[in-house]
């Protein structure tokens, strides 16, 4: 089921045939470097995969959801769009590409469409984004539509965060 589309990509639920791809974001080490994150077990990938699979659009308020993120006319998942909620409750978009699609523009283009689908089809009133500072692509993108609100050590990955946040107000102030 698509979700939404850019100029280049379509954001849809995932199938069956993406487990691979799905994968790859959750193992290649060049990925996980700049998350950071520890690369999953196949286990973990089964039971987060099979989660994301049999998506429905409510889901999104309130649920973590992974969709896939595919050129326009081609069948191969390059990458995920993730509609996540932080730990206080608040709305957070994500995304993650296979190395080999990175630097053609397409973080910057699923994180204005997430942005725009939050606030307009979701309705929500504002969006946070965490991204670790080392991760200067990811920097880059969100400093382009989000606002920094604070740095903090993230735990859990080891690195420093930074939380980005936009509020529907300046969103669609930003669009004029």
């Amino acid at each position: 089921m698509k979700i939404f589309e850019t100029e280049r990509l379509i954001i849809k639920s995932l199938e069956k045939v993406d487990k691979t791809y799905f994968a790859e974001l959750f193992t290649d080490p060049k990925i996980l470097e700049l998350i950071p994150q520890k690369a999953f077990t196949q286990d973990q990938i089964t039971d987060r995969f099979n989660k994301s699979l049999n998506l429905e659009l409510s889901d999104l308020k309130d649920q973590k959801r992974a969709c896939g993120i595919y050129e326009k006319g081609k069948s191969e998942m390059i990458g995920l769009a993730l509609f996540l909620i932080n730990e206080d409750g608040e709305k957070e978009l994500g995304y993650r590409f296979r190395a080999n699609f990175w630097g053609k523009g397409y973080g910057t283009e699923t994180t204005k469409g997430m942005l725009e689908y939050y606030f307009q089809e979701m309705n929500v009133d504002k969006v946070m984004a965490d991204v670790n500072i080392a991760n200067i692509g990811s920097v880059k993108i969100l400093n382009k539509f989000m606002e920094p609100v604070s740095e903090f050590y993230n735990e859990r990955d080891n690195c420093t965060d930074r939380r980005y946040e936009l509020e529907k107000n300046n969103w669609l102030q930003q669009r004029v």
